[in-house]
């Protein structure tokens, strides 16, 4: 396999229920990962995007959140729903999903 051209990083943090920052595990992380990790298998598209799990991002309250390089575009409050526009529209079609960006002062 070659160097991929975008990596995917779905952030999988976990914390105490009642925890002040949240997180993302407990806002649908685990489902969101495998979502992403079965994008690449349906589109054969091992050799151009790449998925892992990461500990926390950042803006936990507004999770899940996902982080996509080599762009360095951070979304927030991402479901499996969108895990096909993300692969659409960014992944594969280079145009960041402007309505799942974190907002700038976030990131």
């Amino acid at each position: 396999m070659g160097k991929p051209q975008r990596h995917v990083f779905v952030c999988s943090q976990q914390r105490p229920p009642g925890h002040p920052r949240g997180s993302c595990a407990a806002k649908g992380a685990s489902p969101l990962l495998q979502a992403f990790w079965g994008e690449p298998q349906k589109r054969q598209a091992y050799d151009r995007v790449a998925v892992t799990y990461s500990g926390c991002l950042g803006p936990c309250d507004n999770g899940p959140n996902v982080l996509v390089y080599p762009e360095g575009v951070l979304y927030s409050g991402v479901t499996t729903a969108d895990v096909a526009e993300i692969f659409d529209s960014h992944l594969e079609g280079g145009q960041p999903v402007e309505r799942l960006r974190a907002e700038a002062g976030v990131w």
